[in-house]
């Protein structure tokens, strides 16, 4: 096969790592792989591992980007790809546009990834519209459903996201050098059990419920500590403002710790003793939670979306209502207090999730 993945650009996150293991396995496979995007960090590592990158704009959310129809379809006719797989919204419109401009018996077979619950618009519609539409959680396949009734759900295929055991294997330790920088740089944690929410710092990641948590425990005696993990977002400087002063106010600041953004979340979790997932907003996928799970560390979290997916499946006594911070608080006491079930990730690998995609591929060339 010949595969064409189309998205903005390779800057980093979850499409774009989904986006390079798909690369990865096609490559991996004998099969020929191409990703059109704006380039960025990832480029590199992508070419490396066997992909061809053409650099392209297509992801600039303006009437201009759709200047390049033309020379998509052009570009089409003459690479000839079997597949064309179209994973963010604005790429996804030129090259629909593009692709419908084709002969039909001249077309690649049109595969769309629906990556998030994104708001509800003929916009968004754009990722229902593939010959085949890979959902990456049984939450969007329900989104789908409930939101695009005019999607033909035989063609909707889920693949759920997927790690890789060896990268995040069971009861992992990390260095001496590791961990001697580590409680360096944070030696309040030695002593403490550790608690630890990952996510960027925007107001829908449930940064004030943990701390609120940490608060409670802190006062009924309880030796914990909070790790809030993730960077801060460039437009949304105020929120992670409010969180720091909210801290100082709470007099928090040796019992709450903002690490940034941060490489290393694989050490970051197996120092820890539970990880949290509160985001208030349905996520489409759960991977954090499944990155810990996988390593043995236990997590609670609200029980919607993804996230709730994950834990039906993997960690059941992790789930918590939403917004309910009774139960949250009932539910971390309960398993910092049962060392007796060591979690386990038994379901969602990388391996799968290539071996599916590139099956839903095959699928469309039969």
């Amino acid at each position: 096969m010949k595969v064409v993945q189309v998205l903005p650009a390779l800057e980093g996150g979850g499409v774009e790592r989904g986006t390079l293991e798909i690369a990865r396995g096609l490559v991996k496979a004998g099969h020929e792989s191409v990703v059109i995007s704006a380039g960025g960090g990832m480029t590199l590592k992508l070419e490396k591992e066997g992909s061809r990158h053409v650099l392209w704009d297509l992801g600039k959310k303006s009437p201009l980007t759709f200047r390049h129809v033309r020379a998509l379809r052009r570009w089409l006719v003459s690479e000839k790809p079997d597949i064309l797989h179209l994973r963010s919204r604005m790429p996804a419109w030129v090259c629909w546009f593009a692709w419908k401009g084709l002969p039909v018996d001249n077309r690649p077979h049109l595969v769309t990834t629906v990556h998030g619950l994104y708001s509800v618009s003929s916009y968004s519609s754009i990722m229902c519209r593939g010959e085949r539409v890979i959902a990456v959680s049984d939450t969007v396949r329900e989104y789908i459903r409930c939101n695009y009734p005019g999607t033909d759900m035989g063609k909707v295929r889920v693949i759920p996201r997927g790690i890789d055991p060896e990268e995040f294997p069971p009861q992992y330790r990390p260095s001496e050098e590791w961990l001697t920088q580590w409680y360096r740089q944070y030696p309040q944690l030695a002593e403490r059990m550790v608690l630890t929410l990952p996510g960027r710092l925007t107001r829908l990641k449930g940064h004030h419920d943990f701390i609120d948590l940490i608060k409670q425990l802190s006062q009924q005696g309880e030796p914990v500590c909070g790790l809030i993990v993730g960077g801060e977002d460039p437009k949304r400087k105020a929120y992670a403002a409010e969180i720091r002063e909210r801290i100082e106010r709470e007099q928090l600041s040796d019992r709450v710790f903002l690490t940034g953004a941060r490489q290393d979340i694989r050490e970051v979790f197996s120092v820890s003793d539970l990880v949290l997932s509160l985001s208030t907003k349905p996520e489409s996928f759960g991977r954090t939670v499944v990155e810990a799970l996988g390593l043995g560390v236990p997590v609670v979290g609200y029980d919607h979306g993804g996230v709730g997916e994950v834990l039906a499946a993997l960690y059941p006594q992790g789930r918590v209502p939403l917004g309910d911070k009774d139960a949250l608080r009932n539910a971390v006491i309960g398993v910092l207090q049962d060392k007796t079930q060591s979690p386990c990730n038994d379901r969602f690998f990388l391996s799968r999730m290539v071996q599916d995609t590139l099956e839903c591929y095959q699928e469309l060339l039969r």
